[in-house]
């Protein structure tokens, strides 16, 4: 949630900066329910003093009078505090539908503003006739997508063989590496609970997206961002404690709800994936170091694999909900013939530990003060392995792997 203090003492330079962010967020019914909200909590105040008072002038005998004003006093009382609930309520819900102020450096406009920062490599060139990983995983036994819908739906994936020795040989890889850069190995549970997507930012915006226990009132967690932005929810840390810098692997579940293309086929747009996920907490003046330093976490896995990808800035429409300022990283498939998403790294400022009230204090004796939290893949599995399928295919449909995945390999690989 952005600072409501901003919002008020600033409005003109708040209000700009979410409509760079969400042009259709409406702003103007924000700050009207925020004004009313105020206005009548403090009737309802007043009037509880009144009847307060009302009743210590009663000590002294009761008049007509007297007993007609109580009587409306107490009225005007339930009266007025059931319309704050009302509107306490749809205040609530639009304040946690606002998304976060958008850093200056970040450009305005959608998708189609985002501003390469750099590239790391070449796109591979081959000498043959170049296949996708659908075609790929088929002739190698890798992949059952008809055996997946057969168990449990359409947008599933059953791996098999020695896809599934790679998608551990990976993880590994990953968690290795990212234990090197300073994070934390956390193996958190599948199911969340309500409070937990709404501090991590989910709820109540993207609720649609989340398959629901409903006996249990959980839910599979769509990333493991989710948990681990509340492992310290409604906690005050010291600031000699930060960083905190953790690292989990989880499957991740999502309904995805929406159209997309007929490129979308196979790993690249899944329900269930597997993912590594980095987040970070820490003191406000370093969130953006952190930034960096997550970006260079997640892209050095890649440079161990030898893919050739680059990183992108994202424009301001184009940056998740609670995200100040976001970049992705974004790897070259050649039986795509483009880019896609295998990172995003976003600093979330104090959005999700106003939320989760995380906060920190220099000293003891100090006021408490909200953390800034960051949070990126490193990476995405599916997609991380369509590129290298893609990337290291041979002229024979095999795939020749290389010797830094073969060599961190926690089974016998190829």
């Amino acid at each position: 949630m952005i600072d409501l203090v901003l919002l008020r003492d600033h409005p003109e330079i708040t209000v700009a900066s979410l409509k760079r962010k969400d042009p259709s967020f409406d702003t103007d019914r924000l700050l009207s329910l925020d004004s009313q909200v105020r206005a009548l909590r403090l009737d309802v105040e007043n009037l509880r003093r009144e009847k307060n008072e009302l009743a210590g002038q009663g000590q002294s005998g009761v008049t007509p009078e007297l007993r007609e004003r109580s009587k409306k006093v107490g009225a005007d009382i339930k009266e007025k505090t059931k319309k704050l609930q009302e509107l306490e309520k749809d205040f609530k819900d639009l304040y946690l539908r606002c998304p976060n102020i958008i850093n200056d450096e970040v450009p305005d406009g959608d998708k189609d503003s985002n501003v390469v920062a750099k590239e790391v490599g070449e796109k591979p060139s081959f000498s043959f006739s170049v296949k996708n990983h659908l075609e790929l995983g088929e002739r190698l036994g890798w992949l059952d997508f008809e055996a997946a819908a057969l168990s449990t739906g359409t947008g599933f994936a059953m791996y098999r063989g020695d896809a599934v020795r790679l998608i551990y040989s990976l993880t590994m890889l990953m968690l290795k590496n990212n234990v090197e850069h300073g994070f934390e190995p956390v193996l958190p549970p599948y199911l969340v609970n309500e409070k937990s997507l709404e501090v991590a930012s989910n709820f109540p915006k993207f609720k649609d997206q989340v398959y629901e226990v409903p006996e249990d009132n959980l839910f599979l967690t769509p990333t493991a961002e989710v948990n681990l932005s509340n492992v310290y929810r409604n906690r005050i840390l010291l600031a000699d404690q930060l960083p905190i810098r953790m690292t989990a692997w989880t499957s991740c579940f999502r309904r995805e709800a929406g159209v997309y293309g007929a490129h979308e086929r196979g790993l690249i747009r899944i329900h269930q994936f597997e993912k590594v996920e980095l987040y970070t907490l820490c003191e406000p003046q370093y969130s953006y170091d952190e930034l960096d330093r997550m970006i260079a976490c997640a892209e050095s896995i890649l440079q161990k694999l030898g893919l050739h990808y680059r990183v992108s800035l994202l424009a301001a429409q184009d940056c998740s909900f609670p995200s100040a300022k976001t970049y992705d990283i974004e790897v070259w498939m050649p039986g795509q013939k483009a880019y896609y998403e295998v990172s995003s790294c976003s600093n979330c400022t104090d959005f999700q530990a106003r939320r989760g009230s995380i906060r920190y204090k220099q000293r003891p004796e100090d006021k408490a003060k909200l953390v800034h939290t960051l949070n990126g893949s490193s990476l995405a599995l599916p997609r991380l392995i369509v590129a290298l399928m893609e990337t290291y295919q041979q002229e024979d449909g095999s795939i020749a792997f290389p010797e830094e995945l073969k060599k961190g390999a926690c089974f016998s690989l190829f």
